[in-house]
């Protein structure tokens, strides 16, 4: 029967993880919770505990559909590239405020991605206070307050 582990082994297989991002090993994303365990010889909780203390330092972000990545690496969802994408042509001008923003249906060929994909960065950008809906009209930028 093998030893049970010390406490703390989260920790330790978060500090791997973590001079492995540093070094710029994980580009392309981390490696499943399985493949983590199976390498570090521990459960999959251990494993989810080692992740959750990188999520909760910044190191890493859980992005819905996508998986875990390096925060501010090339894992961004869909949604928030389209939402930092509007963003930034509101911000440039080329989106005056008042400006009717594309409808969805022209965003989501315009990015390749489904319309509710569309709809969520639009929700977000509304959120926010960049963008205003007008029921039976569509969305439009919004006038800074």
């Amino acid at each position: 029967m093998p030893s049970p582990s010390p406490r703390g082994t989260y920790q330790v297989i978060s500090q791997a993880l973590r001079e492995r991002i540093a070094a710029g090993a994980y580009v392309d994303g981390l490696p499943s919770e399985a493949e983590i365990g199976r390498e570090f010889g521990v459960a999959r909780t251990t494993v989810r505990r080692a992740l959750h203390a990188l999520e909760e330092s910044g190191d890493i972000k859980t992005v819905a559909g996508v998986g875990r990545s390096v925060a501010g690496g090339a894992g961004t969802a869909p949604y928030e590239q389209i939402m930092t994408d509007l963003l930034e042509q509101i911000r440039r001008g080329e989106l005056p405020p008042g400006t009717r923003l594309p409808s969805e249906a022209d965003l989501a060929d315009k990015y390749g991605v489904a319309r509710g994909t569309v709809r969520r960065a639009v929700r977000e950008l509304e959120t926010a206070g960049h963008v205003e809906a007008r029921h039976g009209v569509g969305r439009f930028v919004s006038f800074p307050s």
